[in-house]
């Protein structure tokens, strides 16, 4: 690698750190915003929240990547035009493809981190990501119990507290139980604890009264027991338990499983088909990150001396990509429907690429206007 080749790598690649953490911290932000509760209202801690969103970013990143590329090639490259910087190269001899020697060295380089990101970290990531999603909503059920709120834990028990003292006590509680047989059970209790049992959380209950609408006779009407304890109990592992099994979905999935899905999980056509679509966009990928690069460079490096040139080249080139984006959208859309159009995906990822390269070379074989007579005299 030259002098010159060094010089423009090292360009291209800060440039391209810069862009790509900024956008991830800032899609990161937005997105964590929505787990912030955890930490305000069911007393979780900061380390718990940072260590949970911290698992979205390989996942940010392998969207972000295609697109910060391709910002990259484009913004530097019509700033070395806009600096000269071009004109200079172009004066010593470079041709479009020696100058974008560098480019196509980071471009691969892209292309494998995101064959990383996409055939082994993103799943690993979101594995355990959702689970601790389900760990939270369905394990930790201490800290889902909010101080004048009513609570719903499962699908069948509901908890109130009037106020929740520092040291984790409850205050004036309501339980309502529609998991027993017999029927709804409703407790009143002046205190109560949350802690963890044999089979999980429970809720130690003070001084209250339970009350169960219980099922008469046949065709007798339903009659009311009411009991009052000192210290009674409710198990709230059943919560847990009763809850479906966490099911896993596409992006936890490697390659394999998603080419191949173990017939035991019964998947339906249609969960088949998007696993198929998911596995072919996820292989795909790096490809298209490789081809928006080319055509970040086909925009920047050709036409660059026309006067006003630069904002030409932006507007044009994000117009191209947006539309790509578009389209991308509009592919996977159509192949999780369709198992005969996932060559689309492929299409998508290669086709811009191709095309930007024989552009980049002078578009040969593309008919040119004859010079005039006058130029040949």
């Amino acid at each position: 690698m030259t002098l010159l080749d060094r010089y423009l790598f090292r360009q291209l690649a800060l440039a391209l750190l810069a862009v790509t953490v900024g956008l991830a911290a800032l899609v990161w932000l937005t997105q964590s915003l929505r787990f912030i509760e955890l930490v305000l209202d069911r007393g979780l801690s900061l380390a718990v929240f940072f260590e949970l969103t911290s698992l979205l970013l390989p996942s940010f990143f392998s969207v972000i990547l295609p697109i910060t590329t391709f910002i990259v090639m484009l913004f530097v490259h019509l700033r070395l035009a806009g600096d000269r910087e071009l004109v200079v190269m172009r004066a010593a001899g470079l041709s479009n493809w020696q100058i974008a020697r560098p480019a196509l060295a980071l471009g691969l380089l892209v292309v494998a981190v995101m064959a990383f990101l996409n055939f082994w970290l993103v799943p690993l990531s979101h594995t355990a990501f959702r689970q601790w999603q389900f760990e939270i909503r369905n394990q930790l059920v201490g800290v889902l119990v909010q101080e004048g709120v009513f609570s719903t834990l499962g699908n069948d028990l509901t908890v109130y507290a009037r106020k929740r003292d520092p040291d984790g006590t409850l205050r004036g509680i309501l339980v309502h139980d529609q998991r027993e047989a017999g029927g709804a059970v409703t407790i009143l209790a002046q205190a109560g604890r949350i802690g963890q049992g044999a089979d999980g959380p429970r809720v130690t209950l003070y001084d209250g009264v339970r009350q169960q609408m219980e099922k008469g006779a046949a065709g007798a009407p339903p009659r009311l027991t009411v009991l009052s304890f000192s210290e009674n109990s409710v198990d709230l592992a059943r919560v847990a338990r009763n809850e479906e099994t966490r099911s896993r979905d596409s992006r936890e999935r490697s390659i394999a499983e998603l080419l191949d899905p173990d017939p035991v999980e019964g998947l339906r056509p249609r969960e088949l088909r998007r696993f198929r679509a998911e596995a072919h966009q996820r292989m795909a990928s790096p490809l298209t990150a490789l081809s928006f690069a080319l055509v970040g460079l086909a925009v920047a490096l050709t036409g660059q001396f026309r006067r006003h040139g630069g904002g030409i080249g932006v507007v044009l080139g994000i117009g191209i990509m947006v539309a790509l984006l578009a389209l991308g959208l509009t592919i996977s859309n159509a192949a999780t429907r369709r198992d005969g159009l996932i060559w689309l995906i492929w299409l998508h990822a290669i086709l811009p690429g191709v095309i930007s390269a024989w552009w980049l070379a002078g578009a040969p074989g593309l008919p040119r206007k004859a010079p005039p007579r006058e130029a040949l005299s």
